[in-house]
This record gives C-alpha cells, sequence and structure tokens, in this order.
C-alpha cells in the first residue's frame, strides 16, 4: 500500500498507481477509509456532497465531470455536483458551494485534476483537507472540500500548463476516473452491508 503523510495535517493519505501490481489493494485500502468518512458523516448527521470539479473542454481537465457523470451511472446515494452535462468550473464554482451548504453543512469530498512529477502521472491521491482548484493554471478559486482526490493527469514542464491539460491522453484519463468511481463504490458497498 502507497501511503505517504500530508504535510499540513500529517494525516496518512493514500495513493493508487493505474495498472501497477497493488492497485487492487491500494483501492481496497483508500475504500476502507473512505467508508469509515462516510461512517463518521452520518453519525454527526453530515450530508456527504461529491463536488468534481472540472471542463469537459480540455480533456486533461476532464477527469472530475468524467467522475461525477460515472457517479451518477452508478446510482451512489450521495448527491453529485459536477458532470459532463453540468459541469463545476472556474466560473460557476462559488454559486455552486453556496447551493451545496444549503440547509446544512454537509461533508465535502472534492476532485479535480492536477499536474505533477512525471513517475505520478496515472496516479490517484486521496487526502484530508480542501483542495486547491485551478492552481495549475494560476486560478485563484476558493479551496474545496474536507477531503479531496487528485488525478495526476500530465507532468510539469516548461510549457504553459494549459498546453498540458489539452495534451493530456483520455486513455489516462479514463484509468484514473475508474480507479476514483471504484473507490468510492467499494466503500458505499461497504456502507450498506448488514453489521459493517
Amino acid at each position: 500500500m502507497n501511503l505517504f503523510y500530508n504535510e499540513m495535517t500529517e494525516e496518512p493519505a493514500f495513493y493508487v498507481k493505474s495498472k501497477s501490481k497493488t492497485e487492487e489493494k491500494e483501492i481496497e485500502c483508500a475504500a476502507l477509509k473512505l467508508n469509515e468518512i462516510f461512517q463518521h458523516a452520518e453519525r454527526e448527521n453530515q450530508e456527504i456532497v461529491f463536488l468534481c470539479i472540472g471542463s469537459d473542454r480540455y480533456v486533461g481537465d476532464s477527469l472530475g465531470p468524467l467522475v461525477g457523470t460515472m457517479l451518477l451511472e452508478h446510482e451512489i446515494p450521495y448527491r453529485v455536483y459536477g458532470t459532463l452535462e453540468e459541469p463545476v468550473h472556474a466560473f460557476n464554482l462559488k454559486g455552486i458551494l453556496k447551493k451545496i451548504q444549503k440547509p446544512k453543512k454537509p461533508l465535502i469530498i472534492s476532485m479535480d485534476a492536477c499536474l505533477g512529477d512525471q513517475d505520478q502521472v496515472g496516479s490517484v491521491s486521496f487526502n484530508k483537507g480542501p483542495l486547491a482548484p485551478g492552481k495549475a493554471l494560476e486560478k485563484m478559486l476558493p479551496e474545496v472540500g474536507d477531503y479531496h482526490f487528485k488525478g495526476f493527469v500530465n507532468y510539469i514542464d516548461p510549457l504553459p500548463a494549459s498546453q498540458f491539460l489539452n495534451d493530456t491522453r483520455l486513455y489516462t484519463i479514463m484509468n484514473l476516473a475508474k480507479i476514483i468511481v471504484r473507490i468510492i463504490s467499494v466503500a458505499a458497498q461497504k456502507e450498506t452491508e448488514p453489521g459493517i
């Protein structure tokens, strides 16, 4: 299992490498942690919300809306914002956040595509704390989420970040989306199993 530590919270973060020998075990470990989060939210009477950020106008930025669409197709029993049909992006994020906060403060799990080192491409991290959307494109957007998923879609190079979002392979996005949806689906299944 690829556990690493979030420098800000010193909490373990989960890291899943697509197509690795340990991918299934890593997915299972991340799903167990997410299931604990679901259970705690229910005890606190918090609604669970998935906020899937991105746009389908750039392949590399379409991870969030693709995950949101797949979560709806899998009939995940939680509220989902951000799909291919109705994406959540820089222009509507603040309005969506206001909508999500009504009528009570929910537990928000956000997700977005990100750029990283070359060896991180094709990996997903799941971590405690908010996500800073639009950071790669130097956009000033509010940090969002109590927990977050990041999918490493491409690596940083001297070219403008927007170029890398355009040059990202759809194959990479699909693999990352499947990993995130699988983690959430396994965690949600454990939530409905008797005796858990």
